[in-house]
């Protein structure tokens, strides 16, 4: 990643020139440069854009583009891609306005609407996978009007049940018995302080295994599906959101539990899960489709499905994105 990407283009498109979208631009918007690329938008308010919203946090929608874009855009929909703050192509965090120490889920949705504005459009479809599931989903409770369906892929959005998710598996992975650190941590929480369970099950799983291998073992089908986004990250040359994800922590990520907001969506929401994706089913899947009211379509695929069978995906896409 060079330079050019955290200096704000002087000729930076707005909602009246949207061709330079194509190749993707940055657009200084809440106080952040955020790399933005569109596909297919004319300029009409009555256009409705799948806006992708990237997982990570802290990671890109390049792969994405780069291995599904083409099945994406043919389906007749203008589409958005976009770099979170602070994240792939988008100026780095501690330059924006806010700040490296603001980032939370409130600032994300802001940017969201800021593009939905800057493009001059009446509605969006976030397309959330991941950690951008929790950014669509939260678009579409404070902004209804705005949002015409909510379409979620592997959604994660209890954190302290992920956590313990994470450890159940890195136990298991080491043949020890599972210890939740949770009663331990409360008894050493100050009263009428907040016990940070889900960072403490967090950095117990990670103490079993590393990271990397942990999300590994637990997000991919097989090898093959790995090395392939592993090749495609490789070519992109993209690497960061260490700062993102280091202040999405700072901020309680791991404490936080988004289902009670489920049960006041009031757009259709519609989740693609993959069966070997065991970070989000089906535990966190379980949580959009019983208080969110989601309707899901189960595949034969890992966390990102479009790696694993790419028609079944796009099937099941085309299918959210039109019932």
């Amino acid at each position: 990643m060079t330079d050019d990407f955290h200096a704000l283009p002087e000729d930076a498109p707005h909602a009246d020139d949207l061709d330079g979208l194509e190749d993707g631009q940055l657009l200084h918007l809440n106080g952040a440069d955020l790399y933005v690329e569109a596909v297919g938008l004319t300029g009409e308010e009555d256009d409705t854009p799948v806006v992708f919203l990237h997982g990570g946090p802290g990671y890109n929608s390049l792969s994405f583009r780069a291995l599904f874009g083409e099945r994406l855009e043919g389906m007749g929909r203008p589409v958005v891609y976009l770099d979170q703050r602070g994240s792939g192509r988008s100026g780095a965090l501690e330059d924006t306005e806010q700040g490296a120490d603001t980032l939370d889920l409130d600032t994300l949705v802001a940017d969201l609407e800021a593009l939905r504005a800057e493009l001059g459009v009446n509605q969006l479809i976030p397309l959330g996978h991941g950690f951008g599931a929790l950014i669509a989903l939260e678009y579409a409770r404070r902004h209804p009007t705005r949002t015409a369906r909510a379409v979620v892929v592997n959604p994660w959005v209890h954190f302290p049940e992920l956590a313990y998710t994470l450890l159940e598996e890195a136990s298991a992975q080491r043949a020890v018995e599972v210890e939740d650190p949770a009663e331990r941590v409360r008894a050493e929480t100050p009263s009428g302080q907040y016990a940070p369970i889900g960072e403490a099950r967090v950095e117990a799983a990670f103490e079993l295994l590393n990271a990397r291998d942990l999300l590994n073992t637990m997000q991919f089908r097989d090898p093959a599906s790995r090395m392939h986004l592993e090749f495609t990250d490789a070519e992109g040359q993209l690497t960061g959101g260490g700062a993102v994800q280091e202040a999405l922590v700072n901020q309680g990520l791991w404490e936080f539990e988004y289902p009670p907001f489920l049960q006041e969506l009031r757009r259709p929401v519609f989740v693609i899960a993959g069966v070997h994706d065991r970070t989000s089913y089906p535990g966190q899947v379980g949580w959009v489709a019983d208080l969110g009211g989601g309707e899901v379509t189960v595949l034969d695929a890992g966390h990102y499905p479009w790696l694993d069978d790419e028609d079944a995906f796009a099937e099941a896409l085309e299918e959210a994105l039109t019932r």
